[in-house]
């Protein structure tokens, strides 16, 4: 009887331990995703910044 009780008990733990890995994996994945979403607005941000400081300092390249 102490081995069943034993055997459930740590089938049930090993299953909320195992929700609770996949949920701190899932929250990692989504705040990582959130930063590398704002890294990439960043860049293209920085990017057209330099295109129009290029056109700018470079008129010539315009064709205007």
């Amino acid at each position: 009887m102490f081995a069943m009780v034993t055997t459930v008990i740590l089938y049930v733990g090993g299953f909320v331990f195992l929700y609770g890995v996949i949920r701190l994996a899932i929250r990692h994945a989504l705040e990582e995703i959130e930063v590398r979403r704002i890294q990439a607005e960043r860049a293209q941000d920085l990017a057209a910044h330099r295109d129009r400081t290029l056109l700018r300092e470079n008129g010539f390249l315009t064709g205007s």
